[in-house]
């Protein structure tokens, strides 16, 4: 059966075509609303596959507190770690990442008055720029929030009491401790992570070794031949003088 050219060369645009617009069209109400195909895959749950980490963020700031996010939508610290502290960290694109609670099942947020929150459906407000610091800490800011007049970004933060601080704040910045978060892996995840053990190869060879032995006792050089007994002689060194 002979199928003439054109046909394939009509099958294969529309194979290209399908694969290279990543929009589609949503009839929503009777109105056309356009999905990215970014937010698709993250309301199916399979973008959060690659690049999920399970972890706590551990702030500095103060007595050290945890980042929590609650059933109702509050998020605030805890010094001790909980299942509300138990954060996935999934990539999102690259340097954007989204925080979700693991127990509450909500996604950390920021409005555009810079007050953290959450919510229970992943949005724009749930994009932080991931970045690392000199002093080996993260920090995080809102992707979509920031201050317009100045450039200067909106971050997470909480303070000395273990509350959120809106990140609209002056004094909000990233050289603060109250920014600076620490990822933690869980206690169930490091079981499952493969380690290694280095043994000190050292103490083995001190153990292998024969016992050191003390030289034999030489008889004094400065002994009287006559009475048999040491004699203690005195050097001089001669001095000189010049001039």
């Amino acid at each position: 059966m002979n199928v003439p050219l054109s046909v394939f060369t009509f099958a294969l645009l529309q194979l290209i075509c399908a694969a290279v617009i990543a929009v589609s069209a949503v009839v929503v109400a009777g109105s056309v609303k356009y999905v990215s195909l970014e937010d698709q895959l993250l309301e199916e749950g399979t973008i959060s596959v690659s690049g999920r980490r399970t972890c706590r963020l551990y702030c500095r700031v103060g007595i050290g507190f945890h980042l929590q996010i609650h059933t109702d939508g509050r998020v605030n610290g805890s010094h001790e770690p909980s299942q509300l502290s138990v954060l996935e960290l999934f990539a999102v694109s690259q340097g954007v990442i989204g925080i979700r609670g693991v127990y509450s099942n909500r996604f950390l947020a920021m409005n555009k008055r810079g007050r953290l929150h959450a919510i229970e459906r992943f949005t724009d407000d749930c994009r932080f720029w991931e970045r690392f610091q000199e002093s080996s800490y993260n920090t995080y800011a809102s992707v979509l929030h920031r201050n317009h007049r100045t450039g200067r970004d909106w971050y997470v933060a909480l303070n000395k009491r273990g509350k959120s601080k809106m990140g609209s704040s002056p004094r909000v910045k990233s050289q603060h401790v109250s920014t600076h978060f620490l990822p933690r892996l869980n206690v169930h995840d490091l079981q499952s992570v493969r380690g290694f053990t280095i043994t000190d190869r050292s103490k083995e060879r001190r153990k292998n070794q024969p016992p050191l032995t003390k030289p034999p006792s030489q008889p004094y050089r400065d002994v009287n031949a006559e009475t048999g007994k040491r004699v203690q002689t005195v050097k001089y060194w001669p001095k000189f003088r010049f001039g």
